[in-house]
């Protein structure tokens, strides 16, 4: 009830209709006036602080949906009025939505408003409206997967969240505890092996237009759209290329096994040669009529995470426009 107070407040709903982002905690945080720092704690991923000032720190040791996580946790302190706290791996182990007479109340509560913040039910209803994602579409572990990118948050807690909104079954659940996030990549990468599977891979498709992305710097897109090359249209690859981004596959994929000029899907890997913001505009056109193009696919893209040492980049960003 706490969180979903604090997204009243915020206008949360408002703004992610307007830009198609995540939850934004570290600017929920600066809005409230809240100074967070980060930094590379030992043994810690986070602390809420209260004296001699009013605080929050956040580890740079762990990856971007930890930090959020974190953050989330911090803020949940803050707006419930709690003691100071430093919190270590438990947040992460320790559900919110099971009871246990040996989880300190205070954590608790942390835990319960950082889910309910980072993963409203109304953000999980918008994205599937987004992406046509039926109930059951969410028993399927490759979909969870791409929606706890879009929301920001990890695999686990994405279908945690689902089993709490009863959206999943448990043995639904059971069957995501076991899954190998590492394989839900490696599958849709396909030939292509990066040096390691730590980083993300989005599968975007024209479903994700005027979207805005918010991930890390080493991530992978996979673009997966629809080419009617037998009219001549063609996706140009190029301007993913003039906008820094190399291209590690190019692939089609036969819609149907017959027919002679049916459309295809096109298959375009692609990573970021430096972390950066930016804007992906790529057109389905003909090379002869580069100025009529049948389709066009825009997004916002900031892959500059994890957060890093000192102020957040919301803060940054709020310091450099004010000078």
């Amino acid at each position: 009830m706490a969180a979903e107070r604090l997204h009243r407040q915020l206008g949360s709903q408002q703004r992610v209709e307007c830009d198609g982002d995540n939850i934004d905690v570290f600017g929920a945080l600066v809005q409230l006036g809240v100074p967070l720092v980060l930094r590379p704690l030992k043994g810690l991923l986070g602390a809420y602080l209260r004296e001699p000032a009013l605080g929050v720190l956040i580890t740079t040791r762990r990856p971007l949906s930890v930090q959020r996580y974190t953050a989330a946790h911090e803020l949940g302190h803050f707006r419930l009025n709690h003691e100071p706290s430093l919190d270590n791996e438990d947040i992460l182990r320790r559900s919110p939505f099971v009871a246990n007479p040996e989880y300190d109340l205070q954590e608790v509560e942390a835990d319960a408003f950082a889910m309910g913040f980072l993963i409203p039910r109304w953000l999980i209803a918008w994205h599937a409206k987004k992406q046509d994602w039926k109930k059951d579409h969410f028993t399927k572990s490759d979909v969870v997967y791409q929606l706890s990118l879009r929301l920001g948050a990890s695999f686990e807690a994405t279908w945690r969240t689902l089993q709490h909104y009863k959206l999943i079954t448990s043995s639904i659940a059971t069957d995501f505890s076991k899954v190998k996030v590492r394989n839900l990549k490696k599958e849709l990468l396909g030939d292509h092996r990066p040096p390691d599977y730590r980083r993300d891979v989005w599968l975007l498709t024209e479903r994700d237009a005027h979207m805005s992305i918010s991930g890390s710097r080493n991530d992978l897109f996979v673009l997966r759209l629809k080419e009617h090359g037998g009219s001549g249209f063609l996706w140009d690859a190029e301007e993913l290329k003039r906008k820094g981004f190399s291209l590690v596959s190019d692939v089609r994929e036969k819609i149907h096994d017959f027919g002679i000029g049916n459309p295809t899907f096109r298959r375009l890997t692609v990573a970021l040669e430096e972390p950066k913001q930016g804007q992906i505009s790529l057109s389905e056109r003909r090379p002869w009529q580069p100025e009529q193009p049948l389709k066009r696919l825009e997004l916002t893209y900031d892959l500059t995470g994890p957060e890093g040492e000192g102020y957040s980049r919301v803060e940054r960003r709020r310091v450099l426009e004010a000078t």
